[in-house]
């Protein structure tokens, strides 16, 4: 079978695409042994669950609400009334000077971010062509293959701070950030997935400034930060203007099966988004916005960020950064300040082997984490920590975990003798 270059890119190698192929297959073929601490699947929140199921109990009883949620079609932009609610809860907590043109939903985040980059970067009529700017990589390892074509990115290497207790830290490094003419548009994410990385306020007000001098947008991707699902242990302020587009989701939140992205960005951008929206799926779905309307126009979404989602993802974090101290004690290890998101980033420093093959070693044991290297598209340079790090989520089961962690710190050991 032959396919388009389209079709070649997108069925070969992605390392998103192997990510979900191990998350699919995992318990098809470890079995209830396989211990997942590679996706960003989201932990299940009894707080927060209790109240979607009641949210749901009441739509399904409500007969005209039902049917709304399961036979009307939305309009492109998305769910008008969860919208709405949104521009209200934003202009009234965050004084942001907005109205409901500047809100679209998409089909989960990853659509919104496959329709903003091929909206920003690749070819252009007059023939020169955009790329988007990774201030600092490691990035998400969803963004590197949703750029038709190769040559989409362009990352750098961050400034590291090192820090007590075998904790180190990524800060954009200004001072060789190049922002050049193939530049489409600048993104963030904030926390950074892979590393719980939260760049300061300070650092996006910079990157704001030098996107306006270049007069690109930049994009801020909050899929797990303010102003919610809220899961940040440091200080971090929303922000957004005309040239930022802010990304959110309702996945992390705890919702993930409901595909919903949302975009709040400058109404020429949000009516470009919703013609592609309608183009590609007629309408994005309702069961998402319609879940998270109430919580949203009572603001009740702050408050269970605050008080219910951020201590549950604290807890276990804090409980598996101990734990990999004490099991990695005597091995070269570093793990990134934990700020923010629901992921450990380990860093092994002249690591005998890549971090492929300890991913390898590790999935033969029924241990599920991501290699390193899938985070860094567009580094202008070879860098041999790329292939020194992995990525671990600590949002599951702690007994799972706590057995996980231990099962890493015995194959790094084996890698080091």
């Amino acid at each position: 079978m032959k396919l388009s270059l389209f079709g070649e890119q997108f069925t070969s190698g992605a390392g998103i695409l192997s990510l979900m192929d191990d998350l699919g297959n995992a318990l098809a073929t470890g079995g209830d042994d396989m211990i997942m601490m590679g996706g960003g699947n989201p932990g299940h929140v009894p707080g927060f669950q209790e109240v979607m199921q009641k949210r749901l109990q009441a739509l399904a009883a409500d007969t005209e609400s039902f049917q709304k949620l399961i036979g009307i079609y939305d309009p492109p932009q998305g769910e008008k009334d969860f919208g709405g609610a949104l521009v209200k809860l934003l202009r009234r907590e965050y004084g942001w000077d907005l109205g409901p043109e500047n809100i679209c939903l998409t089909n989960g985040s990853q659509a919104g971010f496959f329709l903003l980059f091929n909206m920003f970067a690749g070819p252009y009529r007059e023939g020169e062509s955009k790329k988007i700017r990774l201030p600092l990589a490691p990035e998400y390892i969803g963004y590197a293959d949703l750029g038709h074509g190769d040559d989409f990115f362009i990352s750098s290497r961050p400034r590291i701070e090192f820090l007590e207790d075998r904790l180190f830290k990524y800060h954009v490094d200004f001072a060789n950030l190049d922002i050049g003419e193939e530049t489409g548009a600048i993104c963030v994410s904030r926390p950074t997935n892979p590393t719980g990385n939260v760049l300061t306020d300070e650092e996006i007000a910079a990157l704001d400034i030098l996107a306006r001098k270049h007069d690109v947008p930049l994009i801020l991707d909050n899929a797990y930060g303010v102003p919610f699902p809220g899961i940040i242990y440091t200080e971090a302020k929303p922000v957004w203007n005309e040239n930022i587009i802010v990304c959110l989701s309702l996945s992390k939140l705890g919702l993930p099966a409901t595909r919903t992205g949302i975009i709040v960005a400058r109404k020429e951008i949000i009516k470009a988004v919703s013609g592609m929206n309608a183009i590609m799926n007629l309408a994005t779905g309702s069961f998402g916005a319609m879940l998270a309307q109430e919580m949203v126009a009572s603001g009740e979404v702050l408050n269970l960020s605050r008080d219910v989602i951020r201590p549950f993802y604290q807890n276990k974090m804090e409980k598996a950064v101990a734990l990999f101290q004490k099991e990695l004690e005597g091995t070269p290890f570093r793990i990134h300040k934990p700020e923010g998101a629901m992921f450990l980033w380990l860093w092994f420093e002249d690591l005998p082997i890549t971090s492929h093959n300890l991913y390898e070693r590790l999935k033969a044991r029924n241990v599920l984490v991501v290699s390193g290297h899938f985070f860094f598209p567009g580094l202008e340079h070879p860098w041999d920590h790329c292939n020194e790090c992995i990525r671990v989520t600590y949002s599951q089961d702690e007994e799972q975990v706590a057995k996980g962690i231990k099962i890493i710190a015995e194959e790094v050991k084996k890698a080091y003798s």
